[in-house]
């Protein structure tokens, strides 16, 4: 599995939005089978580290740049976050119409 630092050293030229690499490209660079293991250690050179590592599909994964870059992604995140507790609302409400048709032997 790739470390922090293999990860730093692959996004070193991917500096600002417009230099950014695609999820599969960099998964590749650094030898992951999916995403979902490059996500997970992306997270946590941002959350224990301190990188700030950006990335959207549309954009890619890249060092932020400016300030300005870091504010869009923390809206991508935010928006994102927002959408999955929507969804989990909706859900819930499902799961409550579903108890209510049930018959349960008493």
């Amino acid at each position: 599995m790739a470390t922090n630092n293999q990860l730093l050293t692959a996004l070193s030229g991917h500096i600002g939005k417009g230099n950014g690499i695609s999820a599969k490209a960099l998964a590749d660079r650094l030898g992951f089978d999916n995403t979902r293991s490059l996500r997970k250690l992306i997270s946590c050179a941002i959350e224990t580290d301190g990188v700030a590592i950006c990335g959207t599909p549309r954009d890619g994964y890249y060092i932020a740049a400016t300030a300005e870059e870091l504010l869009e992604t923390i809206e991508f995140h935010d928006h994102r976050a927002k959408h999955e507790l929507k969804k989990a609302g909706s859900l819930r409400r499902m799961l409550g119409d579903l108890f209510g048709q049930l018959h349960v032997p008493t």
